[in-house]
């Protein structure tokens, strides 16, 4: 075994092949993008077959073999999120320097649970998360921690919503002796297109799918004020214990933002845990003109804001902010073999106490990089481009034929669809179908597909600030081709 070539040290020869893999793999990943096409790969059946390898050969072939591998089999089939043709999901393009971002967290791949497996990393996600908290309208008293992403940010909100109403309102503490007698009556508010992750966190906590309750949204595709209040007072009715609401910020389809204020003054007065699920909308924070969409989130208990989204940072980027910085308590359990208390008391800051993973990645530097890189103008052009280029698809829509539209987007996304009064609703339906897979494999272009009304219906979210109005008048011209 050649020992100098196995990690980055400051031997010489080790220092070179570093260099060396850094610079080759980074020429082959430019020699990938010979387009702007957003796939460019084969049908799910075929390309199973050719990403075939076995992939544990007796002996090793070395860096170089193992490169061209890659470069065959893997590099041409991605998916290329910086393509102005790919606007399917919620998945962004990466800004450059948080790629840069990305080499320095694995090559230096610190563990973010101890103060002494990553000094200078910890010390830049506490300050990070301050001035995220000082950005979303938190005071002094505020804390937050880094997750995998949104799921986990919501889980995190919710978690904390449990153990702070046991604690306040029943005199309960879940983190010595479990889930109090009553948990079944448990109930928690979300609009009704709210993210799947309000029903994967109530069944890990150990309340189950039954404690989410089911919000109906207006014709705006917003958490409706009046059923809320009517369905908080139906379950205090029926002796059910209403413990938190969930506001969405941004919902995954159409970018619709709920009632924040109004939502707060309910939570104030029902003495409820207010999280609002922020982790699309967030990133309206850095723009000056459309900031006021998400006005209202400092009135939040916890807030999911996801980078990974409109700030366009690599997977995974995400944090949970909380108002009071001692409603992370529940997390809090000291180790001799980690975080230990005397340490603490000297400075020592151990992150692990505030998270529900111990080995975590640098994530915050991604954020650090960034916003220090683009300043306050930079994300302003960026945040509004993205959110202007929706509001043109929905007035371009309304002057084409052929196509019918949902509600006005808030965001950046827009749900639409193809329609011909001609055909019956279950034949537009297949319409709209065959055209997103024909735009995926004859033209390389992919969009999302969602459900509106029961009716199948296309998406586009444009969190590509690249994309011009002339690619999004070709790309509808394209769309309105296919149809036949």
């Amino acid at each position: 075994m050649n020992t100098n070539k196995i990690f980055i040290t400051d031997n010489a020869g080790a220092l070179d092949e570093f260099k060396k893999i850094i610079l080759e793999t980074s020429s082959a990943i430019a020699d990938a993008f010979k387009n702007d096409r957003a796939y460019t790969g084969p049908e799910p059946f075929d390309l199973k077959k050719e990403i075939k390898v076995q992939f544990l050969p007796q002996n090793g072939i070395g860096f170089e073999k193992t490169l061209e591998k890659v470069k065959e089999k893997i590099l041409p089939n991605f998916v290329r999120t910086s393509s102005t043709d790919y606007m399917a999901h919620l998945h962004s393009a990466t800004l450059l320097e948080t790629i840069a971002a990305e080499l320095i967290i694995s090559t230096f791949n610190q563990s973010m649970d101890s103060w002494d497996q990553s000094p200078v990393a910890t010390e830049i996600e506490v300050d990070t998360i301050k001035q995220l908290c000082a950005l979303y309208g938190f005071g002094e008293n505020s804390d937050g921690v880094f997750t995998s992403g949104g799921s986990q940010s919501n889980m995190t909100g919710i978690f904390l919503a449990r153990d702070w109403f046991c604690r306040a309102k029943l005199n309960h503490d879940v983190k010595k002796l479990g889930l109090p007698d009553n948990y079944k009556k448990f109930r928690m508010y979300a609009s009704e297109i709210s993210h799947f992750s309000m029903e994967k966190s109530t069944h890990m906590l150990g309340l189950g799918y039954d404690a989410v309750v089911k919000v109906p949204v207006d014709d705006r595709q917003k958490m409706d004020i009046a059923a809320l209040k009517e369905l908080i007072a139906r379950d205090k009715a029926e002796g059910n214990l209403p413990f938190c609401v969930v506001a969405t910020v941004g919902t995954t389809d159409y970018g619709s933002i709920d009632p924040i204020e109004e939502i707060a003054d309910i939570c104030k007065d029902e003495r409820m845990w207010f999280h609002c699920d922020a982790a699309y909308g967030s990133g309206a924070i850095m723009s000056d003109k459309y900031r006021s969409r998400i006005a209202g989130l400092s009135k939040a208990d916890s807030i999911t804001v996801d980078f990974h989204k409109m700030f366009m940072m690599p997977i995974s980027c995400s944090c949970v902010l909380i108002k009071d910085a001692a409603n992370f308590e529940p997390f809090e359990l000291h180790a001799d073999y980690l975080n230990r208390e005397e340490d603490e008391e000297d400075g020592y800051t151990n992150l692990v106490g505030k998270s529900m993973q111990t080995t975590r990645r640098f994530d915050a530097l991604k954020v650090w990089m960034s916003f220090l890189c683009r300043g306050k103008d930079g994300w302003n052009e960026l945040i509004d481009t993205c959110i202007e280029n929706a509001a043109y698809v929905y007035d371009s829509l309304a002057e084409r034929e052929g196509f019918e539209r949902t509600c006005k987007p808030e965001l950046s996304s827009i749900v639409f669809r193809l329609y011909d009064k001609s055909l019956s609703e279950e034949e537009n339906d297949e319409v709209n179908k065959r055209v997103r897979r024909a735009l995926i494999h004859k033209a390389g272009v992919v969009i999302g597909q969602t459900v509106y009304n029961g009716r199948v219906h296309l998406k586009f979210t444009l969190i590509n600030p690249l994309t011009s109005h002339q690619k999004l008048d070709d790309l509808l011209d394209l769309i309105y081709s296919l149809k036949n």
